[in-house]
């Protein structure tokens, strides 16, 4: 994936809308219209602070379908996404939970938004909602059928799992990238708002090449600034919300704080290899 031709950066921070209870969820509350009110506020409030992309997610249906989610759920995410394509101009992704990446990509494609994100990819997860196998073959295959060119980014070692077997992350990188085909590689921590540890995001940064790597979980104003040095990008969500609660609606005023330390971050890494060459020439 072209950070820069996507994103209009290098280095993008994407925030994340949290649908409420869509139809057919345990906790479905039956007014779509207010599920969609608090999704356009939510983008609006993330479009305002700053951020360079929205991640559209069914959050709050969990507990979620392994796999294929009910046709009104696909609809609904439809209908959602393209009210918010309409009112913000930065690139809109689409995850259906827990693993829906076929309905995801169907979305996006008829939409016409930019990515979708991928939960188990490539290999072999044990999860709360039972085994998942990642279907990169079959998902690669659809893609190609409907003539797209949304973007894919899979996690590697998804939080909320543990891998059948014990996989290295370098190892687990390369095959997502290399033979699984990913456009990027997204890595969490153990659980929502868990941050992955820097040590690991470098080891992931060098094993994905050129392709991107983002923070996937935990980041937030307080540890961006060490986070970023690692990665390519961040997608964020529950610090944004009001108090840090990933109940609450998103926090316009926490969105600009982010954006401007995520941002700091990544001017001071430009200075920081202008230096090094400057030093390295002379």
């Amino acid at each position: 994936m072209d950070l820069k031709q996507t994103f209009k950066t290098n280095n993008p921070v994407i925030g994340v809308v949290h649908l409420l209870p869509l139809p057919t969820s345990p906790r479905w509350g039956g007014n779509l219209k207010a599920v969609i009110s608090r999704a356009e506020q939510e983008a609006t409030a993330l479009a305002a602070g700053g951020v360079d992309g929205i991640i559209v997610e069914n959050f709050f249906d969990a507990p979620f379908a392994k796999n294929n989610v009910d046709p009104a759920v696909v609809s609904a995410m439809t209908l959602i996404v393209d009210r918010l394509k309409g009112m913000v101009t930065v690139p809109i992704g689409i995850n259906v939970l827990r693993n829906d990446a076929h309905s995801a990509i169907a979305i996006a494609t008829c939409v016409q938004t930019e990515f979708i994100r991928v939960n188990v990819f490539t290999g072999a997860m044990a999860t709360d909602q039972g085994l998942i196998e990642g279907q990169a073959h079959e998902l690669l295959r659809y893609r190609r059928e409907l003539g797209s060119d949304v973007g894919i980014l899979a996690d590697v070692l998804v939080k909320h799992a543990r891998p059948l077997g014990t996989p290295n992350l370098t190892t687990a990188v390369q095959d997502t990238i290399y033979r699984g085909l990913a456009d990027g590689v997204i890595l969490s921590g153990w659980a929502t708002g868990s941050p992955p540890n820097k040590e690991d995001l470098e080891l992931a940064s060098a094993a994905a090449g050129d392709s991107p790597v983002f923070i996937g979980s935990g980041a937030n104003w307080e540890n961006i600034s060490q986070l970023m040095q690692a990665a390519d990008g961040v997608i964020v969500a529950s610090s944004l919300k009001r108090k840090g609660n990933i109940n609450e609606t998103i926090d316009p005023i926490r969105v600009s704080q982010f954006v401007e330390a995520a941002q700091t971050t990544v001017q001071e890494k430009k200075s920081q290899k202008t230096d090094s060459s400057i030093k390295v020439h002379n």
